[in-house]
């Protein structure tokens, strides 16, 4: 009797996780789908993810909860960032219609989508619940490879084929074809030596002077910076920064250092000579 009232009610704790995690989850789903960034967008749905581990976990669906975690958020996910950068979809690309009138069919797909959920949802009838006792009866894994492979094993198929056809469609995109031979090793480093360019390997940024740090250009012996020794990207952005005055600076200052400590040794054996006389 007490396994079917917990069945069949939900405690406090229950209800409030339920409210604030389902929140949560509902304006995630709702970030995808209005973030104008895609890596908004898949970051929002790694969050929505997440909380349905939770909800899992928390209704004793234990394999399905690390499953979610472990294949959706970890690997699925990171696959969906892969492919946006892969793809190198920004806010500067064109937002224009190729197809005309292809935003009503989506809203339209997604309003049939919508209205056969609710029907489904609205139309489906549990007269008992099994409870968590008699699901996990053999084992969590057990029972959720049993429904996997037995009753729900048309939907399994159809979510790898999904998924597989995701992953060629990212390499189709990505793929560009190639209009003229690839040049070797030898031909280019030919095409160095006649073009007069830069033949050995690039110093490191950051030589003979303070820091070595990439946005600190190396300093040549004559104390100017070498712009060889940083990236390129830095110095269109102009994040580079200068220390060829400092260094010289510096380098002065040892200088009159070294200079003021050889004139004293010049001076001192003197002075020491004329003490000695004095003392006799």
């Amino acid at each position: 009797m007490t396994q079917q009232l917990a069945a069949y009610s939900t405690s406090t704790g229950e209800a409030v996780q339920f409210w604030i995690l389902g929140t949560i989850a509902v304006i995630g789903a709702l970030g995808t789908v209005l973030s104008k960034k895609a890596v908004h967008s898949a970051l929002c749905l790694a969050g929505t993810m997440i909380i349905l581990a939770v909800f899992y976990l928390a209704n004793g669906a234990y394999f399905l909860g690390i499953v979610q975690i472990v294949v959706y958020t970890g690997a699925i996910m990171m696959l969906f960032l892969f492919v946006v950068m892969l793809v190198g979809v920004t806010a500067g690309d064109s937002l224009k219609e190729t197809i005309k009138g292809q935003r009503w069919v989506a809203v339209l797909c997604g309003l049939g989508f919508g209205i056969l959920l609710v029907g489904g949802i609205g139309n489906a009838s549990l007269s008992e619940f099994n409870g968590l006792g008699a699901a996990n009866a053999n084992g969590n894994v057990e029972g959720v490879a049993a429904l996997i492979f037995t009753k729900y094993v048309l939907a399994f198929e159809l979510t790898g084929v999904l998924l597989i056809t995701a992953a060629i469609g990212a390499m189709v995109l990505t793929h560009r074809e190639r209009t003229e031979r690839a040049r070797t090793q030898r031909e280019l480093a030919e095409q160095r030596i006649r073009e007069g360019k830069h033949i050995p390997p690039l110093p490191a940024p950051g030589v003979y002077a303070r820091h070595n740090a990439v946005d600190i250009a190396g300093l040549l012996p004559d104390g100017t910076p070498s712009e060889l020794t940083v990236s390129k990207t830095l110095r269109e952005r102009g994040q580079i920064r200068d220390v060829s005055t400092e260094a010289l600076n510096d380098l002065r200052a040892l200088e009159q250092r070294a200079e003021e400590r050889l004139e004293r040794t010049a001076i001192e054996p003197a002075t020491f000579k004329r003490a000695e006389e004095a003392s006799k």
